[in-house]
C-alpha cells in the first residue's frame, strides 16, 4: 500500500502547502529547508538578483513609456484647445500650396517710422526792418507813447519826467548847425522830453525821417555845434541856454536822437561833472531802447 502517488505535493516556495511525510518506500521523507535549499545545496543568489533587476528595469521602462504617452496626450489636448480657441480647425492642415503668395501677405508696418517732408521755420522778423522805413513803421507815435509814465528808473537812479513837445518844424526845436542838417535831410517830425534829478536836467530830442539812410546821414554830418534846444517847464527851470552843457548825437532806424544835459542852476559842465554825464548817458540809452522796442512790437504783431 503506497501513499506516495497522487497525494498532495509540497512546494517549499509556496506557503501553507502540506509537507510530504512519506517517501515512495513508505518511509518518512526528509523535510525541505525553508529558503530554497534542496538536497543540501544553497540557492542561486546571482540568478535571483538578476531576475529581480530584470523586473525592476521592466517597471522603470513601463513608467517612462507611460509618462511619455501622458505628455503627448497633454500636448495634443493643448494644441486642440488653441485651435478651437482661434476658431480655425482647418488652417493648420492646409498644404503649403494653399497659402497666399508673398505679395498677397500684408507687410508689418507697425514699426515703420512716419516720414515727413523736411520743413524749416521761417526766420524771425527783424525789428529794425519795421523802423527803417515809413512804409513799415506805421504804429502810432507821440511823446507820451515813446516816453510813457511820469518818471524813469535806470539802475538805481530815479528821474522825474518833465515837459514834452512835438512839432513838424524840426529846425525850431534845435540850435547851432543842427537846424540846417535836419532840413537838408527832410526831417518830418521832432519830439522832445525833459527829465531831471538832483539839480541836473536833460532834454532828449528825436528827429523822424522817411528812411534810415536820411537818419544815418544826419548822425554822420552833425558836429559839436549840432544841439537840441533844452525844454523847460513843469517844475524844471530854464537850463543850458547860456551855460556850457554836454550834448550827444546818435541814430537807429529812421530816427536820429539827441541829448543835452546840464545843471539847472546855470553852472557850466566840466569833465568832472559826473552826474551830468551819467544823466545824459542814461537818457540816450533809454531813447535807443524805446525806439528799438517800437520795432520789436511791430515785428511781433506782424508775425502773428
Amino acid at each position: 500500500m503506497s501513499f506516495g502517488q497522487g497525494g498532495p505535493q509540497w512546494d517549499p516556495w509556496k506557503p501553507n502547502t502540506p509537507q510530504q511525510p512519506w517517501d515512495d518506500q513508505g518511509g518518512r521523507a526528509p523535510q525541505q529547508p525553508w529558503g530554497g535549499q534542496n538536497a543540501g545545496h544553497a540557492p542561486d543568489w546571482a540568478a535571483l538578483a538578476e531576475a529581480s533587476e530584470t523586473r525592476n528595469r521592466r517597471k522603470r521602462l513601463l513608467l517612462i513609456v507611460g509618462a511619455a504617452v501622458a505628455t503627448v496626450g497633454v500636448g495634443a489636448a493643448v494644441a486642440m484647445a488653441v485651435v478651437n480657441a482661434d476658431g480655425n480647425t482647418t488652417a493648420s492642415n492646409k498644404p503649403t500650396s494653399d497659402l497666399p503668395a508673398t505679395a498677397d501677405i500684408p507687410s508689418d508696418t507697425a514699426s515703420a517710422a512716419p516720414s515727413f517732408e523736411p520743413t524749416s521755420a521761417p526766420p524771425p522778423l527783424d525789428p529794425k526792418d519795421f523802423i527803417a522805413s515809413v512804409k513799415k513803421d506805421t504804429a502810432p507815435l507821440a511823446p507820451e507813447i515813446l516816453f510813457p509814465g511820469t518818471q524813469l528808473t535806470m539802475g538805481e537812479r530815479l528821474y522825474k519826467k518833465g515837459p514834452t513837445a512835438d512839432t513838424k518844424n524840426c529846425a525850431s526845436a534845435t540850435k547851432g548847425t543842427l537846424p540846417k542838417i535836419l532840413t537838408d535831410n527832410r526831417c518830418t517830425r521832432f519830439l522832445r522830453v525833459t527829465y531831471s534829478k538832483d539839480g541836473v536836467a536833460v532834454t532828449v530830442g528825436v528827429a523822424v525821417f522817411d528812411t534810415e539812410a536820411q537818419a544815418t546821414k544826419v548822425k554822420a554830418t552833425a558836429d559839436k555845434k549840432s544841439i537840441v534846444e533844452s525844454l523847460s517847464g513843469g517844475g524844471v527851470p530854464t537850463f543850458c541856454r547860456a551855460a556850457i552843457c554836454r550834448s550827444t548825437t546818435n541814430s537807429y532806424g529812421r530816427y536820429s536822437y539827441f541829448t543835452i544835459a546840464g545843471f539847472t542852476n546855470g553852472k557850466d559842465v566840466t569833465t568832472k561833472s559826473t552826474a551830468v554825464f551819467t544823466t545824459g548817458d542814461d537818457l540816450a540809452e533809454f531813447a535807443f531802447r524805446q525806439i528799438r522796442r517800437r520795432g520789436e512790437a511791430q515785428a511781433s504783431a506782424a508775425s502773428q
